[in-house]
């Protein structure tokens, strides 16, 4: 099953977006999965200027390469989060922070999700991944006790904020992909239940599969392909390593540094961590997932000039794996 791997360029946005292009070009990459933050591509700029993504597909026409999906985390995050901080002031552009007042702050991060719908039909692309942010991954640890209702108010929140830019995504024909992830409304199995029962299975909200962030919370990343089929629309590619059983290192991250060697688990280079890649694009075959195969790098303690062309080369050896059907029937006929 041939599927395009691209590079995911928001670990790259300090950057320019040409020589990211180049790199990915020189490294063997099928296309990028641009971000929309640095210079990469910037929704104001696409929806305002004429020429701005005719000179996008410029650059990667001149590297060969091509775009299914732009990312939008940064941005979606603001949707729903609370409480918004001094974290979201470090990743938001000006004209969404604002003044800071926080309903103004997630009100003016929907409008720009809803014109990253707008910016990503203009590219021509179908799919934005992002996060969504919620009201109450705060209250995770349950302590003090959480209300049920406290838990429902949450959904109905990301629900009536939600469905409104939804709406601009079925208009322009664009799916919303969410990362499954911590600090989002859907972090684990049971949450992508409910996050998807909230706004009614609409076919404009989906699922950006990433099994990094389900290998240290203990999620099987293999059943969820499985359960979520017709849900993914996009996936990630990053790897995890747990490092618990001494005795110090727990799940979480100890408010420790990336790369920091106290630390229970951490991202590592794709096929040096613990998530069952073979297993994972077996997987991907039998639910006939065909899109692109996205690498994020987020390794911390390695070159990612070094680990970024290698994390590809162990890709492509993954994604040469055959649908069981496809594989029994060259074999019979040969």
């Amino acid at each position: 099953m041939a599927r395009p791997i691209t590079l995911f360029t928001g670990q790259w946005a300090d950057l320019p977006f040409e020589e990211v292009c180049r790199l990915a070009s020189e490294w063997g990459y099928d296309g990028l999965e641009i971000a929309c933050w640095g210079d990469h591509f910037e929704v104001d700029k696409a929806l305002a200027d004429e020429s701005y993504v005719a000179r996008k597909r410029a650059t990667l026409d001149k590297y060969n390469l091509k775009v299914w999906t732009i990312s939008n985390h940064l941005v979606g995050q603001a949707v729903c989060d609370h409480p918004i901080d001094e974290r979201h002031r470090a990743i938001l552009p000006d004209r969404v922070w604002g003044d800071g007042e926080p309903e103004g702050v997630r009100r003016r991060a929907a409008e720009e999700m809803k014109d990253t719908a707008r910016a990503a039909a203009r590219l021509g692309v179908d799919t934005v991944v992002g996060f969504t942010g919620s009201s109450i991954w705060h209250t995770v640890a349950m302590f003090p006790p959480t209300p049920p209702a406290m838990i429902d108010r949450g959904y109905a929140d990301f629900a009536e904020r939600w469905n409104p830019i939804l709406d601009v995504f079925d208009e322009v024909g664009v799916r919303f992909a969410l990362e499954v992830h911590p600090s989002e409304i859907a972090y684990d199995y049971h949450t992508t239940v409910r996050t998807l029962e909230a706004i009614g299975h609409r076919p404009a909200f989906g699922l950006n599969w990433d099994p990094s962030h389900m290998v240290w919370q203990q999620i099987d990343p293999v059943g969820f392909l499985l359960d979520f089929a017709d849900r993914i629309y996009h996936v990630d590619c990053k790897d995890t390593k747990v490092r618990c059983g001494d005795g110090r290192r727990g799940r979480l991250s100890s408010h420790l540094p990336w790369a920091d060697l106290r630390r229970g688990w951490d991202f590592v280079s794709t096929g040096h961590g613990d998530v069952p890649w073979e297993d994972c694009f077996r997987a991907l075959n039998a639910i006939g997932y065909g899109g692109p195969i996205s690498i994020e790098w987020e390794d911390a303690g390695m070159d990612r000039l070094i680990g970024a062309p290698e994390a590809l080369q162990f890709v492509r050896r993954l994604a040469a794996i055959e649908p069981p059907d496809a594989a029994f029937d060259a074999a019979f006929n040969s």
